[in-house]
């Protein structure tokens, strides 16, 4: 029989990687690499991934993820589910707190969701819990925010009442989107959240936020589970410029990078290469087309033809090198219980695929004397320009196609995108659970975030069925189905799938990868100085 101590020293191994190593230094502050500003801190509005990476160690929802990325209990304790799959109840822990004291209650949850879905918060991920019932008509206000499927049976009990079955909806329930708020916080207005006023139920509080600079997490004594809480706070560093980045990591200013420079990666792992971490993500980059005008609307075999010329490993090689994987379907490698499906001439030799592609883009009515002539609209960015010039070449070298490069700010494509004013452009797509509905959803004929505006009703049937399904393997077929019909038609090009990119200095302890690219602080932990 192992003795109490021992007992305690393998879980604590767990975490952190080995007994005997020196304890957490009281008051350590980790310091990671933030990326750009976040758009916001409202659990609710915010869109960006950045945002969402910080809301994880200020908030806390229904579920979270484990380290492999899988749904895990977070203010839920364990939850049920009727016989028919529509009806959800979640049992929530009683030693769930906000930072004030008081008890985290169902009616929080009912606030959050459905204040997502009310169109006054104009929250970008409202649609994200469309499978709950009556939400898409309340997104379009057709109902009011009150008849969402979201009840409190009593405080300790929320009860979600779905409008066809959805077995990822624990999943769903861990993105920060669906973060408890309380009534009395949104009655201050958008200045809750602030330092000081945001009041919390994760590992850590919000203490400072300078914009443009840093933000300071404190920990937070009343979450549940601060026990197993090893650090006194989290700072964030906002550093859009990964080469500024690694500069920083280097001198010791951070102890986990937000990115990993792609100029400098041969020589980080060179010389870093016991610090870097590289790891699968659940993220698509792709080329969209604009299939409500001209050329590319009712042209599949055009649009085909753009995508057998593109030689996605020699650009994985050549111009990505670190890591991403050609993409030849939609769906990333990793995702629970599915096949990714792949485009038919994934395995065919290129000569074969371009002799293929000319005899396409005749057929559509083009050719020497006629070439086809269109702008391909991407955001700035280092990355974003070598793909756009060298995949430009590979249409003029294979096909003739004459392609306008046009570079625009971020902001300013997606508003071209949304006012349609563009032919083709550049995006990609992050899970935001770890579930092929994720990417599924996004090519729905009425998914608002559906850039390609691609519609096809046999594919929203195949959705449809998937999402009636209770049986996981006639679900994960009709998905499976679903995706092959979508590349079929080719309404997207996709390009390569994301790798999470790292660096971790050696005195961060319980460091772990995972293809949702989520590590919460709360499991970290930093190496003491040697006794």
């Amino acid at each position: 029989m192992r003795s109490r101590g021992a007992a305690l020293c393998l879980a604590a191994a767990a975490l952190l990687g080995a007994c005997g190593a020196p304890a957490p230094p009281a008051g350590a502050i980790l310091v990671r690499g933030g990326g750009p500003d976040p758009d916001s801190l409202d659990p609710q509005k915010a869109r960006g991934f950045e945002a969402q990476s910080i809301l994880r160690d200020l908030c806390e929802g229904l579920t979270t993820l484990d380290h492999a990325a899988r749904v895990a209990p977070g203010v839920a304790t364990r939850w049920s589910v009727s016989d028919d799959g529509l009806t959800y109840t979640f049992y929530l822990r009683p030693e769930a707190r906000w930072s004030d004291g008081q008890r985290v209650v169902a009616e929080d949850f009912v606030t959050a969701l459905r204040r997502l879905v009310d169109p006054a918060t104009a929250s970008g991920y409202a649609e994200y819990v469309a499978v709950i019932a009556h939400a898409p008509e309340i997104v379009a206000g057709r109902a009011p925010p009150a008849s969402l499927g979201v009840t409190a049976g009593d405080a300790a009990t929320l009860v979600i009442t779905l409008a066809h079955p959805a077995l990822y909806l624990p999943t769903l329930l861990s993105h920060p989107a669906t973060c408890p708020v309380r009534r009395a916080s949104l009655a201050a207005g958008a200045d809750f959240v602030h330092p000081g006023r945001m009041p919390g139920n994760g590992a850590f509080l919000l203490a400072e936020w300078v914009p443009g600079s840093y933000l300071l997490a404190r920990r937070n004594p009343r979450y549940w589970n601060d026990r197993a809480t090893h650090l006194a706070g989290v700072r964030y560093l906002f550093i859009p410029d990964e080469n500024a980045e690694l500069a920083r990591y280097r001198g010791g200013e951070l102890q986990v990078t937000f990115v990993v420079p792609r100029g400098q990666f041969d020589w980080i792992r060179a010389h870093l290469a016991a610090q870097l971490h590289i790891a699968p993500q659940l993220t698509t980059y792709y080329y969209g087309f604009n299939l409500k005008r001209a050329p590319f609307r009712d042209q599949p075999g055009l649009r085909r033809a753009l995508s057998l010329v593109i030689d996605r490993e020699r650009l994985a090689k050549a111009v990505l090198r670190v890591g991403e994987l050609p993409a030849y379907g939609w769906v990333p490698p990793g995702i629970d219980n599915y096949t990714p499906q792949s485009f038919d001439y994934r395995d065919r030799p290129m000569a074969e695929r371009i002799a293929e592609a000319r005899r396409l883009y005749a057929a559509a009515g083009y050719g020497p004397s006629h070439p086809l002539v269109f702008e391909l609209r991407y955001n700035a960015g280092e990355v974003h320009s070598k793909l756009a010039v060298a995949v430009a070449a590979m249409w003029q070298e294979g096909l003739g196609a004459q392609v306008r490069l046009a570079q625009v700010e971020f902001k300013t494509l997606l508003a071209d995108i949304d006012r349609g004013d563009v032919e083709m452009f550049r995006s990609s797509w992050v899970g935001d659970y770890n579930d092929a509905n994720t990417f599924a959803q996004y090519l729905q004929s009425d998914f608002g975030v559906n850039l390609p505006h691609y519609r096809n009703p046999a594919y929203d049937a195949l959705l449809e069925a998937a999402a009636q399904a209770t049986d996981p393997a006639l679900r994960r077929a009709k998905l499976e189905a679903a995706e092959a019909l979508m590349l079929s038609e080719h309404p997207l090009l996709p390009l390569y799938f994301y790798v999470n990119k790292h660096l971790v200095k050696p005195e961060v302890l319980g460091w772990y990868d995972n293809v949702m690219n989520v590590v919460y602080s709360r499991d970290l932990a930093l190496q003491g100085p040697a006794p």
